[in-house]
């Protein structure tokens, strides 16, 4: 008897733990997955890339999510990406993004099945809101000559990139021109008129080379409505053309969600105002803080894709390949060369 007592105790035991495990694991979430934002096909899902040579011949590899080593422009390509946004300078001190160096990367891309977007700074180095200094061998030539420079410049560009087999989907004429730029001739707040000549100088001699690449105009802080209205009228107003409105957009993991819902306002009121589509040219977040990036970057992408009449072009990373890298903290790869989870908003492997 006590030994079946005995047994009984035992297997009434091993029925209550066998069913205490089967509650635990019932209870127990299961791991969550991610989808990427759905978009249209047409999207541009892009990254700027461009100090990719440079980082190569500093010795830098890129390796895809189970590290193993892979060209950079493959690796994107395999991330989701189908466009590549290169930055032109025009006699930069070092060489890196001058006219030979950018026509090797757009060869690069276009090899690796991604358009390509150039963007002229029409500057020696950087261009930004800050600044919009003018190329040194420009820095004297009066303003006509200036404008035409311009011109001839973006022609030859342009006229390179042809001849080495490589057609621009997009190109920008200037760099975050929130006051215009080549200072002071260019400057918006005090010579709008001459911005917008500066513009049409591009603009034609884009068209003059390939009529079915699509100009930009880029501004950052893409949810200030106000400045936008501000400088488009201005261009409007002094009969400059441009094809898309181009926008930077760069939040914290704290205001992405506000910045965002203002970013998509601004957007549908500059189609409504002016006509024409419009596209995030920029956008970074630290790149310690993956997980907000992502939702960051899935949010802005859905926004931009929901945009009425297709009007919303795509979203660009910019320089998501940096790591360890002339310490930008605004990259998407981790400190050992791979991908991190932020880009899996833009639906690769």
């Amino acid at each position: 008897m006590r030994k079946t007592l005995w047994a009984c105790a035992i297997l009434s035991l091993f029925f209550l733990v066998s069913c205490s495990k089967k509650s635990d694991t019932q209870n127990t979430p299961s791991p969550l997955t991610y989808t990427p934002p759905a978009v249209s096909s047409s999207f541009a899902k892009g990254a700027d890339i461009s100090w990719v040579t440079q980082m190569e011949a500093s010795g830098y590899k890129f390796y895809d999510k189970n590290g193993q080593p892979q060209d950079l422009f493959a690796l994107m390509k395999g991330l989701g990406f189908n466009a590549i946004r290169l930055r032109a300078w025009v006699n930069p001190s070092d060489g890196w993004c001058n006219t030979p160096d950018l026509v090797k990367k757009a060869l690069r891309a276009q090899n690796a099945g991604m358009k390509v977007m150039i963007d002229f700074h029409y500057a020696d180095s950087w261009a930004d809101p800050g600044k919009q200094p003018k190329p040194v061998a420009w820095a004297s030539l009066d303003f006509n000559t200036l404008v035409g420079t311009l011109h001839d410049y973006t022609v030859h560009v342009m006229d390179t990139l042809k001849t080495a087999g490589v057609i621009p989907a997009w190109v920008q004429v200037g760099n975050e021109v929130d006051d215009g730029m080549l200072w002071e001739d260019g400057r918006a707040s005090t010579h709008m008129a001459n911005f917008a000549a500066l513009v049409n100088a591009g603009y034609q001699a884009v068209k003059s080379v390939s009529s079915t690449t699509q100009v930009i105009v880029h501004v950052s802080n893409g949810y200030d409505n106000t400045h936008f209205q501000w400088l488009f009228d201005g261009l409007k107003n002094n009969g400059a053309k441009w094809d898309i409105i181009g926008m930077s957009l760069y939040p914290s993991t704290s205001n992405y969600s506000t910045l965002d819902a203002e970013c998509l306002s601004n957007i549908n009121t500059l189609v409504s105002r002016y006509g024409t589509p419009v596209m995030i040219c920029e956008v970074g977040m630290q790149a310690s803080d993956s997980s907000d990036s992502r939702a960051f970057l899935t949010d802005i992408i859905s926004k931009v894709n929901s945009v009425s009449g297709g009007n919303g072009l795509g979203v660009f990373y910019w320089e998501p390949e940096a790591y360890n890298w002339q310490n930008y903290g605004l990259g998407a790869f981790d400190s050992s060369g791979k991908p991190t989870i932020a880009l899996d908003a833009f639906g690769g492997n």
